[in-house]
């Protein structure tokens, strides 16, 4: 491993380290002496690379937030048409839902941090701002801040459930929100699939 400031990604490891951390372990047990062994540095390294801990964790999740706009972008950028979109943001909610557990630590950990400390609610107000470009490629702004938002609780509900619900309800919030081609009435097919879903979680429970 390369030593000293002729190390081309110390800065990005200790940013990668730092979320590592917070993921683990929360925002409470961050501490420069911390992540500088969780990135294999000196601690000294802290201190050149970032003003402070303040510094280092906006950076830090500033580079997370990167990655999930990225990953709405990878969903949304090659849709066609609408119902592309559509289905898109349907791939999206379980994409994220069944994916890293850190990423999902993470996004509760920086609202927790925004919700506390409004220094920090520049980097979601940023996040909600960019991941609403992506969605204003295909909708009207009042309905992409719409779906934001069902895609944040959705995604949520779904990390968190016992029994997560399948596509087809998802299928079906995205529908009720963006309307259908033909029209704002959910296709028969989806409004059956959600019904027997239904009956089948409550059969179940």
């Amino acid at each position: 491993m390369a030593t000293g400031y002729t190390d081309p990604r110390r800065r990005e490891r200790i940013l990668d380290a730092t979320l590592d951390l917070i993921a683990d372990e929360g925002i409470a047990r961050v501490s420069h002496r911390r992540i500088a062994s969780r990135a294999g540095v000196p601690l000294g390294s802290m201190t050149y690379h970032f003003e402070g801990i303040d510094h280092l964790l906006k950076e830090a999740f500033g580079r997370f937030t990167d990655h999930i706009v990225a990953v709405f972008d990878t969903h949304l950028a090659a849709a066609a048409d609408r119902a592309g979109a559509r289905e898109a943001v349907v791939d999206l909610v379980h994409t994220l839902s069944e994916g890293s557990r850190r990423d999902l630590v993470l996004t509760q950990e920086l609202y927790t941090l925004a919700a506390r400390q409004p220094a920090y609610r520049e980097l979601t107000h940023e996040w909600m701002r960019r991941s609403r470009v992506h969605l204003e490629k295909h909708f009207d702004p009042d309905t992409a801040r719409q779906l934001d938002a069902l895609i944040e609780g959705l995604t949520l509900h779904r990390a968190l459930a016992r029994e997560p619900h399948g596509r087809a309800l998802t299928r079906e919030a995205v529908t009720r929100i963006t309307g259908t081609d033909r029209g704002l009435t959910a296709c028969p097919e989806a409004v059956r699939a959600v019904q027997a879903e239904g009956a089948s979680g409550a059969a179940g429970g």
